[in-house]
């Protein structure tokens, strides 16, 4: 039997309270049940508030059961359950429900989209990266009177961006009359993950008014784009003008002190975070963990790392990488060893590079192997072509030229240049140039244009006083007009990163500096000259 309309409010309003402080599963499928029993199941308004506990416990399949109870569905069930689908990155489903919605407009009880629907829908849209159904979505909006909102036209960017479609993103910037931090955010993000680091800068310059996204999507970008010194610069000046870092702004600048040795600013980061308790989330520790690896403080790495009270696969594979990386091989074993006991981690594809890179620096030949062999066996882990990198490095580096070419020859992925490279390198250390030579054709095919392959060879022939094969590699180096990449370092000084480039004299202070190294080589001259003379006497 039918309940009446009145009856049905007020056993709505009786279970709503309930409903709205129930926040787990558990809870809610009681709820749920009761409301079965009052046969209250087509219900929108309990239905609604059902999808919406749904979706912050992530069970998008439990709130489609619910959804596809109730024979008609209103505009906020429907805002609800593509809300849930997008959020939880079910972003087809939400599209079908949106179309759903569509078909419903000529029947008798339609259903429009309204300003909560389209910022989802598309969301839905970049998420699959669909630029035709987001300009039709566009048109829908349009002709819904909805331009003007400015969350729809946040939304709209953000979309554009996402599906690499630029210019329409910069028109629907420029049409709208009200930017708020979000929209100009959200251009200049777009522009930053896509390189376009000037247009990025040109709109940062230009902002009213800025926010810690603001800046963080300026470091962020120069931080993709390679630009470490613009990133660290960026967020001194961050600091200057009064704005505390936050964890993303943070993580986006500890990789540009890794690329710069800036250990100091990465010291000071560290600090930062331990003030502001930023170190119990395990992405932090882990930004800064490579930090220290890469600027040479792998101990201070160690020690954060054990500190560390939850670890995930990126803690482990990143301190396990960097031990390999400083030469420390049996630690990194051991470490992954002690992985292994961790029931709540397992190991995945970067892991396995760390670790057969340590097996690699050590020689450890018979660990490497049953270690690649696990990879498949034990974790299902196909290896990739870096893998299989790490193990020609190793068979050239214990001297097993001609296994390391029937490795490569029986690859069931195509050898790229760092496996060919891998072998050029073990053919110098083991004077092997008949294989130096192979690979160097397969070099010239991969990367015709590095100068550092024909140097390598060239050196392979001078150690063997092949001279007739040194003056070839010095005639395809010229008729090719190849040009050795300038040598560089850097130092910081007082939290600046200084970078000197071999040759280049535009410092202002490149007279001083050369006459302080020329002053110290005369010394060191002088110093050995007589260690020379006392060794003789």
């Amino acid at each position: 039997m039918k309940l009446p309309t009145w009856a049905i409010r007020e056993l709505e309003n009786r279970i709503m309270p309930a409903l709205r402080n129930c926040t787990n599963m558990e809870e809610l499928r009681q709820l749920h049940a009761h409301i079965l029993v009052f046969s209250l199941s087509q219900s929108n308004f309990l239905g609604t508030q059902i999808i919406n506990i749904c979706n912050s416990n992530r069970r998008v399949d439990y709130a489609a059961l619910v959804f596809n109870q109730v024979e008609e569905p209103n505009l906020f069930l429907y805002n609800a359950m593509i809300k849930a689908c997008t959020q939880n990155q079910h972003c087809s489903e939400a599209i079908s429900l949106y179309k759903q919605m569509l078909n419903r407009r000529h029947a008798q009880n339609s259903v429009l989209a309204d300003r909560f629907t389209y910022p989802f829908v598309l969301k839905a849209c970049a998420g699959l990266l669909l630029l035709v159904l987001g300009k039709l979505v566009h048109v829908h909006i349009f002709r819904s009177g909805l331009t003007s909102n400015s969350i729809i036209q946040n939304s709209l960017m953000e979309m554009y961006a996402k599906c690499d479609d630029l210019v329409d993103a910069r028109r629907v910037f420029d049409e709208m009359e009200d930017r708020d931090a979000v929209s100009w955010n959200t251009l200049i993000s777009a522009h930053a993950r896509l390189g376009q680091m000037r247009k990025a800068r040109a709109l940062f310059n230009s902002m009213p008014s800025r926010t810690v996204v603001s800046w963080t999507a300026l470091i962020s970008g120069y931080t993709m784009a390679a630009q470490f010194f613009d990133a660290v610069e960026v967020f001194h000046r961050m600091q200057l003008e009064g704005f505390e870092p936050d964890d993303i702004s943070i993580v986006s600048v500890l990789p540009a002190c890794a690329q710069l040795g800036a250990l100091e600013l990465g010291r000071w980061i560290h600090a930062c975070c331990d003030k502001h308790e930023l170190l119990q989330k395990s992405f932090i520790c882990n930004a800064l963990i490579e930090m220290y690896a890469k600027c040479g403080s792998i101990d201070q790495a160690l020690r954060l790392f054990e500190e560390m009270k939850d670890r995930d696969v990126i803690s482990w594979s990143t301190m396990i990488g960097g031990l390999a990386l400083h030469g420390r091989a049996h630690k990194a074993i051991e470490l992954f060893v002690e992985m292994e006991k961790d029931e709540t981690v397992r190991p995945n594809g970067i892991t396995f590079i760390g670790l057969l890179s340590a097996c690699s620096h050590a020689g450890l030949l018979d660990e490497g192997f049953r270690y690649f062999d696990s990879m498949k066996e034990v974790y299902g882990i196909d290896p990739g072509v870096e893998h299989y990198g790490c193990m020609v490095d190793l068979l050239g580096r214990s001297g097993c030229i001609d296994r390391a070419v029937e490795f490569i020859e029986s690859m069931p992925v195509p050898p790229d240049a760092a496996v060919w490279g891998s072998l050029l390198s073990a053919c110098r250390t083991h004077g092997n140039i008949g294989t130096a030579v192979k690979a160097m054709e397969w070099l010239v095919e991969l990367e015709p244009d590095d100068i550092g392959n024909y140097v390598m060879l060239s050196n392979i022939y001078a150690a063997a006083g092949r001279w007739d094969g040194v003056a070839k590699m010095r005639r395809v180096i010229r008729s090719k007009s190849l040009k050795k990449t300038p040598g560089c370092s850097l130092i910081e000084v007082n939290n600046v990163v200084q970078e000197f480039v071999a040759g280049d004299d535009s410092n202002l202070q490149f007279g001083e500096i050369s006459g302080m190294l020329y002053l110290l080589a005369s010394q060191l001259g002088h110093y050995g000259y007589q260690r020379t003379m006392e060794s003789k006497e």
